[in-house]
């Protein structure tokens, strides 16, 4: 591999590192349990190990009490020697805490923050507890870009010793009205995002279609864009997700050709595979985020059949 020469790097870490260097990125994801036990992340980190360039650790997800994506992230950065890619939501913590969980997660070593909104409390185990939304997502990636590049609280107070983040925003290529998904990007990039993990890819065509929009836009040159890919392990999770799951777009090829599969779990993986691919070819795709929802286990087979490996180092 040719000298790449990193001076104007914003973080310093492994994910923006690989991005820089023109390298098809990938990483993984890993929901944290529902109970106070590592056993499960350092289950999925020695499989991941190697095979990914940053692990996702999502915040409370579908609303759902979990163990933090903050500690989650410390586990995996000092049992495993591994990046994790924090997750943070707007929905449980005020500006005061966010900024407060994130100056200890940078002292701890983290380096990638993903902003996310969250999904409503209504979803999961506590519908009746208060949201917070003190920021959204485009003013918590301004307010982190700030504290990174000024030194400053959003208050205007001065950080001493500024965070210096690699931030990542999310974005649904497939929500309504589909005309605005990429000016709505376009808003997250202004904010200060540096890459993008996109919602998973379930009908690809249309996912072509919305990197058509960014392309007009000029947004796969101001930021890194990774293709989030879910491997869906049977037909009737398929469905759901196709009729049940608000801002999710599925094929009706996809889910007839797991519907069709003698092995739908094989076919997942083979499908997974066929996606990245065709990620590869598509100008402006940095890179993918491999999220295999309560199957993590099958993130590393996907990254080998799809001739990923080995992983840049640096």
């Amino acid at each position: 591999m040719k000298e790449i020469k990193f001076e104007n790097l914003k973080s310093g870490s492994n994910l923006e590192k690989v991005l820089v260097s023109g390298q098809f990125a990938c990483t993984g994801e890993i929901g944290p349990p529902t109970y106070a036990s590592f056993e499960e992340i350092d289950k999925h980190a020695r499989e991941m190990k190697g095979k990914v360039d940053a692990v996702n650790f999502t915040d409370n997800q579908t609303a759902v009490v979990r163990l933090s994506s903050w500690g989650a992230s410390l586990r995996l950065i000092y049992e495993h020697g591994m990046e994790p890619n924090l997750q943070v939501v707007c929905r449980d913590r005020n500006r005061l805490a966010i900024q407060s969980d994130l100056l200890a997660a940078y002292a701890h070593g983290v380096r990638n923050v993903l902003c996310l909104s969250g999904d409503h409390q209504s979803f999961g185990n506590h519908p009746g507890c208060k949201s917070v939304y003190d920021v959204d997502s485009v003013q918590l990636i301004n307010m982190l870009k700030r504290l990174r590049d000024d030194g400053c609280f959003e208050c205007g107070a001065e950080c001493k010793v500024n965070p210096k983040f690699f931030i990542g925003c999310a974005e649904n290529p497939f929500g309504d009205p589909f005309e605005f998904r990429a000016i709505r990007l376009e808003k997250k990039i202004e904010a200060g995002a540096d890459f993008v993990q996109t919602q998973c890819i379930l009908d690809m065509e249309r996912f072509e279609l919305f990197m058509e929009k960014v392309r007009e836009l000029g947004l796969h040159k101001r930021a890194f864009i990774c293709a989030g890919l879910m491997p869906v392990k049977s037909p009737r999770m398929a469905r759901y997700m196709q009729t049940g799951v608000p801002g999710m777009l599925v094929s009706e090829e996809f889910c007839q050709r797991l519907e069709k599969a003698e092995d739908p779990k094989a076919e997942a993986v083979n499908i997974t595979v066929e996606y990245i691919k065709r990620c590869q070819q598509i100008e402006g795709v940095a890179g993918v985020h491999i999220m295999a929802v309560a199957w993590e286990s099958i993130v590393p087979t996907v990254i080998e059949k799809a001739g990923l490996l080995p992983r840049p180092t640096f």
